[in-house]
């Protein structure tokens, strides 16, 4: 079944401030939440061969290779991410890899909401609604963390960050959520000439 849009069809915003921020949907995205024992050199083995890539063990970090992203999210847990038309081979290679390991894989696809953020304000305006330090010393590219926006819990990955165009960000939360989330960055944007972007 397609995924609905939660941004609304068609609605582009002011063009972008030299501050700005572009704000998109992204649709694209497949969804995977794989738990496991880290310690488990027999899981960490049958991942990689899965994944072809190694889990990211460190806390608020995350290891991908092409179209395939593994993003920590707790002690046990990653999200992994890849184009939505690769997500059924993917879970089942996860899981005939992991065939007698101690280990889950589910398809969260359509339980949890992307947008991205990008331009040279998107870390200003994320900041207005959480707590967690998102300053370029402490949080580089590659660095994804649990925490409130908003007041709604979502993961934040910064997926990159240019000295010119600014940093890009991606912010994951329950889908059930997802149209609170896309008005509050709307709003806490406008100061920053935010640009709404069509869903891709």
């Amino acid at each position: 079944m397609p995924e609905t849009t939660i941004a609304p069809e068609g609605a582009v915003g002011p063009a972008a401030a030299p501050r700005g921020v572009r704000l998109s949907e992204r649709l694209d995205v497949g969804k995977l939440v794989l738990r496991g024992d880290p310690a488990d050199r027999g899981f960490l083995a049958a991942t990689g061969r899965a994944l072809d890539i190694v889990l990211p063990t460190e806390a608020n970090s995350s290891a991908g290779k092409g179209t395939i992203m593994a993003l920590w999210v707790g002690p046990d847990e990653w999200l992994i991410t890849c184009p939505r038309e690769r997500v059924a081979a993917l879970t089942t290679a996860l899981r005939e890899a992991l065939a007698g390991v101690h280990a889950a894989v589910t398809d969260v696809s359509d339980g949890r909401a992307v947008f991205r953020l990008a331009g040279p304000s998107a870390r200003a305006l994320l900041a207005k609604g959480t707590p967690f330090d998102l300053h370029p010393r402490v949080f580089r590219p590659g660095a994804c963390a649990g925490t409130g926006l908003g007041k709604t819990s979502v993961l934040i990955h910064l997926v990159a960050d240019d000295p010119h165009t600014g940093p890009i960000f991606d912010v994951y939360a329950g889908r059930s959520f997802g149209r609170y989330l896309f008005a509050w960055l709307d709003d806490a944007g406008l100061e920053y000439g935010v640009q709404i972007e069509a869903a891709a």
